[in-house]
């Protein structure tokens, strides 16, 4: 309003009163009844009629209208009413211009950087208003189904196929600077988001070394980034994967584990957690091997890393922006103790050599478990070091709901070549960026929530790039980011089908899988479902996985999927020989058609979840599991109690928990309520139902652990003593009277899960008046 008095007042020549007057009615004597405008803000000088009095004593406009008896010309009346109408037109501009700016200013992604300049196309093609009619779903199947094409994917190979990117090597920025452009030719708004991170790797000219009973066994070129370096020497033992469970077999069979180097098979489980097992034991190092169904080679290099988390192990729940400053603070996960991988020939020759018992049956008992005279001399060299690295980024824009987005990511460094580990991934993630948008430009697709591409730099180091994006802008991803699907590692072989994932995910997975074909008529689903889908696909998400920490840090749903052979696992990860020759072998030369499958269950679920009304998300299958967990707690806590309930705390009920999982299934089936009797079509009831469904897997996170120490929060599938799970061994242990185990402790922790479950219920119920308050 002030730009428009500005530029009427200079219309009219400056003057601090004008009127403007148009014709309302012809007297009786030939007289015009004229009305005068007045646009005068000096209230106090001009006598009203009683009309711009009442205007303002009531708050309104401070504008005067004055009603005058005038005789005016038709010649003076046309030219009025030409003013009148220019003035209209220039006001009506200023404001559109004025509110045009701020919607495309306040459309942004929150984590765009406050620099980053946006073309006059992108804008176009991006910021487009309107409605978004829903496109019949079969039609979407097909358009997907028909812009990615194995041709097509086989060129991306190609296009970012590399013998090195190591994270934050010029390689790696490279391949950043090659998605990135990808991402533009698509039409995509695109942004980068830098990180200085603390890596570790081995000295330039120099290796780690091993000498096994006085004899050099060479000089390794593998490594584990953030090892604790140094030298030490001591008695070698075999303990076999490195699980606690074959570690307490050692200790019931009499070995002291304390100052031991333990000698360990890789699978099972991570690097990092062998070696977390390894310390709680009093291990003093750990020497990882390739297991013999890995098949690798005799000489094959691993490499990997220890730090039992995710991000920079150095800047523990900060983000590592270089403008930012962090108290010197290290991350609890990195581990204690030296560790230091090995090729199957040095194993070999330890295995050769090794006295003591024999190993247990369970564990094959084929040689010795080692004894006092094996005495192992280890050096580990490697170096920190600084890395800057960036994460790449592409948008698709929403047009109902643009401020809520699904986020597709793909790690994009690897140890060497990292063909399956990260070409493959970041070629599904261009690809599906240029079909979508082609969809948008070409078929009149109309999404009504974004779609963010990220491609991550240091996934190799424990999604590093991922992790630090997620701490650095925490407060603008919550209740936004509603879900995210990782392509890493997508293709591993060609016979089966493995999922990790949220359970709010499971059943779009489930309709996903039967939608999509696998090299011939037949439906994904019908090839691998069997008799129980849940059982046959599905895994539980473990904490090297590229979207654990989604899940359990930020409380994103979350899932990874890959295609996989029916027996083995891809063995060639976290080596030199991962190459487009040797999957083009696991797969029976059919790589490229299958990252195309895996491009349509990835672009349909990101689909569904952009298109339909409802957030596809099951609440319902939360509910079956917590009521797993609750049951599994309850049948433990009253066998030691009915036993010897002296372990237990004093007049503790576990009824609490009982009932906080009842107000989470009457805010459950509330919630399902609210949905059948709503209208859809209304865009605020819509989204109010949706941001309760995006509210469940928050509110598993604990708000009564810290981030920083205790970064994997999620009650449910989260990683540390305040889980449910952890709960069990909780009362495992208060049981069978371990030294450890502490009944105030179990206390605490019991009370502060049931309310974290109650804290969910209340939250999915909606309004505060709505909560069920039954607990």
């Amino acid at each position: 309003m002030d730009q428009a008095r500005t530029t009427i007042s200079k219309i009219f020549n400056g003057e601090p009163r004008s009127y403007t007057r148009f014709n309302l009615t012809q007297n009786m004597e030939g007289e015009s009844s004229q009305v005068e405008m007045k646009l005068s803000s000096d209230m106090d000088e001009e006598e009203g009629n009683g009309v711009g009095d009442h205007l303002n004593h009531n708050g309104g406009s401070r504008d005067h209208y004055v009603v005058r008896k005038t005789s005016r010309t038709p010649k003076n009346l046309c030219f009025l009413l030409t003013t009148t109408l220019i003035i209209f037109i220039i006001g009506y501009l200023i404001g559109y211009l004025v509110h045009r700016k701020k919607e495309v200013a306040d459309d942004c992604p929150a984590f765009l950087p406050s620099d980053q300049t946006v073309s006059e196309d992108e804008k176009v093609h991006v910021f487009e208003t309107g409605a978004a009619p829903l496109m019949d779903w079969d039609v979407v199947k097909s358009l997907l189904a028909q812009k990615l094409s194995t041709e097509n994917m086989e060129n991306t190979f190609g296009e970012f196929a590399s013998s090195s990117h190591q994270a934050g090597s010029p390689g790696d920025e490279a391949l950043g600077n090659r998605v990135l452009q990808q991402f533009r030719s698509a039409g995509l708004v695109t942004w980068t988001d830098e990180h200085f991170v603390t890596l570790q790797q081995l000295p330039e000219g120099s290796t780690n070394r091993l000498a096994f009973k006085g004899k050099e066994l060479g000089t390794p070129t593998g490594f584990l980034a953030y090892s604790r370096p140094g030298n030490l020497t001591g008695a070698l033992v075999f303990a076999s994967y490195g699980q606690v469970m074959d570690l307490k077999l050692l200790q019931d069979k009499g070995f002291s584990l304390e100052g031991k180097i333990l000698l360990v098979k890789t699978g099972k489980i991570s690097f990092a957690e062998k070696v977390a097992n390894a310390a709680q034991f009093k291990a003093s190092a750990v020497l990882l091997f390739p297991d013999s169904t890995q098949n690798i080679g005799y000489d094959t290099q691993l490499y990997g890393h220890v730090h039992l988390g995710s991000g920079d192990p150095y800047t523990p729940g900060f983000p590592s922006f270089n403008h930012t400053q962090f108290p010197p603070v290290q991350s609890s996960g990195l581990p204690r103790i030296l560790a230091q991988t090995i090729t199957s020939s040095m194993a070999a020759q330890i295995l050769r050599d090794l006295g003591g018992v024999a190993v247990p049956t369970e564990w094959g008992g084929l040689h010795s478990l080692g004894s006092s005279d094996d005495i192992v001399t280890l050096e580990v060299n490697n170096v920190l070091v600084q890395k800057r690295i960036n994460n790449v980024f592409g948008l698709i824009k929403g047009f109902v709901d643009p401020d809520r987005y699904v986020v597709l990511g793909a790690q994009r460094d690897a140890w060497g070549p990292g063909f399956a580990q990260s070409t493959v991934g970041t070629s599904v993630l261009t690809e599906l960026a240029r079909s979508i948008s082609a969809m948008m430009a070409e078929d009149g697709l109309k999404p009504r929530r974004s779609i963010v591409f990220a491609s991550w730099s240091a996934g190799e180091y424990g999604s590093v790039g991922a992790t630090e994006w997620l701490e650095g802008y925490l407060t603008s991803l919550s209740m936004k980011a509603f879900s995210y699907i990782s392509l890493d590692g997508v293709v591993t072989g060609g016979g089966g089908f493995k999922a990790s994932a949220s359970p709010l995910m499971y059943k779009l997975l489930q309709s996903t899988l039967k939608e999509v074909t696998m090299g011939s008529s037949n439906t994904i689903y019908s090839k691998v479902a069997k008799s129980n889908w849940e059982v046959s696909v599905l895994e539980p998400m473990r904490m090297d996985d590229g979207a654990y920490p989604f899940l359990t840090t930020s409380g994103i749903p979350s899932i990874s999927f890959r295609f996989t052979a029916n027996s083995e696992a891809y063995p060639f990860f976290g080596t030199l020989l991962d190459t487009r020759e040797k999957l083009s072998s696991e797969t029976s030369g059919q790589a490229a058609r299958l990252a195309v499958s895996a491009g349509q269950v990835a672009g349909l679920m990101t689909l569904r979840l952009v298109h339909d009304h409802l957030l596809r998300l099951d609440v319902d299958q939360y509910l079956t599991v917590l009521s797993v967990h609750v049951n599994n707690i309850n049948r433990r806590f009253y066998n030691v109690q009915k036993m010897d309930p002296s372990p237990l705390p004093k007049d503790m009920s576990i009824q609490w928990l009982m009932s906080a999982r009842g107000s989470f299934a009457r805010a459950s089936r509330g919630l399902a309520n609210d949905i059948q009797n709503s209208d859809l079509n209304d865009v605020g009831v819509c989204r109010s139902i949706n941001d309760r469904i995006m509210q469940v897997e928050r509110d598993f996170l604990s708000p009564y652990v810290s981030p920083r120490e205790t970064p994997f929060r999620h009650i449910l599938v989260g990683s540390a003593p305040h889980t449910l799970q952890a709960l069990w061994a909780h009362l495992d242990s208060l049981k069978s009277r371990l030294p450890e185990a502490d009944s105030d402790d179990f206390r605490v922790k019991f009370a502060l899960a049931t309310w974290t479950i109650q804290g969910c219920a209340n939250g999915m119920a909606g309004n505060v008046w709505s909560i069920d308050n039954e607990i």
